[in-house]
């Protein structure tokens, strides 16, 4: 048996148990495994004298990579962007941006919601988890809602839709891990995630004013703040922008060198978030259950890219993913549409595994073919497919993937935000929050058209930083 077949066999074992329902990280780390035995077991002809050998060395191989490969100072960005969400809640920062939201914006028709969408845009502005932004929200904005009179189904599913945002506005821990999968510059994409979040955020704001619109009685208008009432909303709310600030001028600084790296610039937003929580009045307790729950977040997310880095080191022995480039390169098709094919294939993927797992898992695969599309990492603007140079290439296609992401966030079965919003607010069912979010499946699909018909979108704060 060759190294091609040994691949595809083990990936799609590996695809069967996750869709049966083991985790990512166990399903992608024991696939791993026994591909590495069995690529070095056919070395010596599957000889069964030789079995023990190949199991030694593919133990081995395996057990060298979690250290290595997760040892890096990029992925200490994780925790620190996680744990200034936590801290941001506590410290009373995401109340305080979503009543001033409210303030300024309910007056529009499903405006409680269009106030919801921009306070998950804003808090996802310090926060890197998807999942902890709809849990926050869920709490926040669904009772306001209701009282309000909203549809229950309508108001859960703008919580679990605006939740995703923080998967595509910096600080991203999807970001982070892709930057890392495909050794691209980290702060160049966390910059080019900053527009297509916050026109992410405007075309649901659209959509929900058109169903407002349309529905009536899904989202009343909510009327009578003063001027004052609203100018006095936002004080309370500044923090945020200026954590936002500190971020950014660490990682671009627009009037000249950058001040820090990007892990530097999350550690200083986590201390700052802090020093605001403390100042605010947060106790023992509420610093407890940040840290609690950003290490259980943390620890998560690096099981799996454990789990899926072993997985990766045997796709390199097998040599899956240059056989996978050949073989896109080689379609007679054009290239743009082979694109919109891998686009739609991460939407159905997106049906049966978590966002994370799923990037970690087809990246090493379809990251070098659709570079090869363009034209290689190398190549230039006017030589390349879609009209851009291989790194601008691979900052475009990573805000591609991570918005598909979002939108695995909410698809079902798995979409995991719709779960956690179920799970916070009890009088909600998981098909209601699954219908709720149902419309934002066009506004998605339209985002993602708009950021692939022009690039510029995306690329042009990365292009600003040289």
């Amino acid at each position: 048996m060759e190294p091609i077949e040994i691949g595809l066999w083990v990936t799609a074992g590996m695809l069967v148990m996750v869709v049966l329902g083991m985790r990512v990280a166990f399903a992608a780390g024991l696939a791993g495994l026994v591909g590495l035995i069995l690529i070095f077991w056919s070395k010596r002809g599957f000889d069964t004298e030789h079995l023990g050998w190949a199991l030694t060395v593919a133990i081995k191989t395996a057990g060298q990579v979690p250290h290595s490969k997760v040892a890096s100072q990029a992925l200490s960005l994780i925790p620190t962007f996680i744990l200034i969400g936590y801290l941001a809640y506590y410290a009373g920062l995401t109340r305080a941006l979503f009543e001033a939201a409210k303030r300024w914006i309910a007056w529009l028709p499903g405006g409680l919601a269009v106030s919801t969408v921009f306070a998950t845009a804003g808090f996802a502005a310090v926060s890197g988890a998807s999942v902890a932004t709809a849990a926050v929200f869920a709490r926040i904005a669904i009772p306001e809602m209701l009282e309000c009179g909203y549809n229950k189904r309508f108001a859960a599913g703008v919580v679990a839709a605006g939740g995703t945002l923080a998967s595509l506005i910096p600080p991203s821990a999807i970001l982070v891990i892709y930057a890392i999968i495909v050794e691209q510059d980290v702060g160049k994409l966390l910059l080019a995630g900053f527009i297509p979040g916050a026109f992410s955020a405007v075309i649901y704001a659209i959509l929900i004013v058109g169903i407002a619109v349309v529905f009536k009685s899904v989202g009343p208008p909510v009327r009578g703040f003063t001027w004052r009432e609203r100018l006095v909303s936002l004080p309370p709310a500044l923090p945020i922008v200026f954590v936002v600030v500190i971020i950014i001028f660490f990682v671009y600084n627009p009037f000249g060198d950058a001040w820090g790296t990007p892990t530097e610039g999350g550690a200083l937003g986590a201390f700052v978030v802090f020093l605001m929580a403390l100042y605010r009045g947060m106790r023992w307790a509420e610093l407890k259950s940040a840290l609690l729950e950003t290490a259980k977040l943390a620890v998560m997310i690096f099981t799996i890219i454990w789990g899926v880095l072993i997985y990766v080191r045997f796709l390199g022995f097998a040599d899956l993913p240059g056989a996978f480039s050949d073989w896109i390169t080689s379609l007679h098709m054009p290239p743009l549409l082979i694109l919109v094919c891998i686009l739609l294939a991460y939407a159905v993927l997106g049906m049966f595994m978590d966002a994370i797992g799923m990037l970690l898992l087809t990246l090493p695969v379809v990251y070098p073919a659709v570079m090869a599309l363009n034209g290689g990492e190398a190549v230039t603007a006017a030589e390349s497919a879609f009209g851009m140079s291989g790194t601008m290439c691979a900052i475009w296609f990573g805000i591609l993937v991570v918005k598909m992401a979002e939108f695995c966030l909410i698809t079902p079965p798995i979409g995991l935000n719709c779960f956690v919003v179920a799970g916070v607010q009890p009088g909600l069912s998981v098909q209601d929050v699954f219908r709720g979010v149902m419309p934002f499946f066009v506004a998605d699909a339209v985002t993602i058209a708009l950021l692939v018909a022009f690039p510029g979108i995306v690329l042009y704060l990365p292009s600003l930083a040289g």
